[in-house]
């Protein structure tokens, strides 16, 4: 299997199987000289892993991460930085029943289609389980990111738990570690509480729809063409098991609008220009803006629950399939980290680039 690698100067490969020994990543391309251990990586995983309430699977693992090789003396060398973590909460029986059946909504046909073959324990490399290993290269990234763009900040929370949206009136990020849900709406993350627990007692699942915002994004990341930072965005968050729609500030509703709604107007402040509005989300023309870069992304509702579904079997015959197992009633929680290591991968990316092919200069304006 090949393509398991992203980014082109900060290059992150990630490695392992859901129910194998270990995943984990290699990072390639991160600067020497910056402080990384353990202890900076190991909160990302925290806030990812599983089983920490009744609304995310009930898979126990403590997502150690250990750092093999690319520090020393706690510093990075600038050499590959090898990342594993263990799987120690692995019940491959669950999936015995399975091996020989689709699950219909997973990536079980598919790889059989394309490869003959597939690892049915936890869908194998399919797994969300991947998502850890993309989590510590994001605790990576976000290291370099603070030493070379200071004040940049990340930060990611559910903005849709199926049909109900939160009320942009009473965003409050103070409340996105105070709940589930990664929520900044109270209101909402309370009814949401009650929703997801009924769907999760009569074996349902529910999609959501994710928010991630970068602050203190330079202007001047990103290339017109085939090296869009939009592009790279969209290409990032896409390659997140179970996300089947990506948007950039806007984004679709962008098309109900008319050109005066939409341009975002431009003035000159103490410190430079100043957009008066940011419904390009802070992109234009694949190159960074200096505003908060928005992406959304949507997440389908998880493929894997007890409801009787029709599927097939690799005979062919027609049956009715319960999947077993531990699984999110809602996938979309605990992929909040990881749309916030995704952007902390591809800005890390396009801040190398940039460095590489302009050193930093910027066209002066004023």
């Amino acid at each position: 299997m090949s393509f398991n690698t992203f980014g082109q100067m900060f290059r992150v490969t990630t490695w392992g199987e859901s129910h194998g020994p270990a995943i984990g990543c290699t990072v390639d391309g991160c600067p020497p000289g910056l402080p990384l251990t353990e202890a900076d990586l190991q909160p990302w995983l925290d806030a990812r892993k599983p089983g920490q309430n009744k609304f995310t699977t009930q898979r126990r693992e403590d997502d150690l991460v250990r750092i093999l090789s690319g520090t020393f003396q706690g510093l990075t060398t600038g050499t590959p930085i090898q990342l594993m973590i263990e799987n120690t909460d692995q019940r491959s029986k669950d999936y015995g029943d399975i091996a020989q059946s689709f699950r219909p909504g997973h990536a079980d046909i598919t790889y059989h289609q394309k490869y003959g073959l597939r690892d049915p324990r936890g869908g194998g490399r399919s797994s969300a389980r991947e998502t850890a290993s993309r989590v510590a290269a994001g605790g990576v990234a976000r290291v370099a990111l603070a030493a070379l763009v200071p004040g940049l900040k990340i930060t990611g929370y559910m903005v849709q738990m199926g049909a109900r949206a939160i009320d942009r009136a009473r965003f409050d990020a103070d409340q996105i570690a105070r709940n589930p849900f990664w929520c900044p709406d109270p209101v909402a993350a309370t009814d949401w509480a009650t929703y997801l627990d009924d769907l999760r007692k009569s074996h349902n699942s529910v999609g959501a729809v994710i928010e991630v915002t970068a602050t203190g994004v330079p202007p001047g990341l990103g290339a017109p063409l085939y090296g869009k930072l939009d592009a790279d965005l969209a290409a990032a968050m896409m390659s997140i098991n179970a996300v089947k729609g990506v948007e950039i500030g806007e984004g679709m509703a962008s098309a109900a609008l008319t050109g005066v709604e939409n341009a975002d107007e431009i003035r000159m402040g103490p410190k430079g220009p100043e957009f008066l509005s940011n419904h390009a989300g802070g992109i234009l023309g694949g190159i960074s803006t200096g505003q908060p870069v928005v992406v959304r992304f949507a997440v389908k509702p998880t493929s894997s629950i007890l409801t009787p579904r029709r599927t097939i079997t690799t005979a062919g015959d027609e049956i009715d399939l319960v999947t077993k197992g531990r699984h999110d009633p809602c996938v979309g929680i605990r992929a909040v980290p990881v749309g916030e290591a995704m952007l902390a991968c591809v800005l890390l990316d396009h801040v190398l680039r940039d460095r590489a092919q302009t050193g930093g200069q910027r066209g002066q304006i004023g």
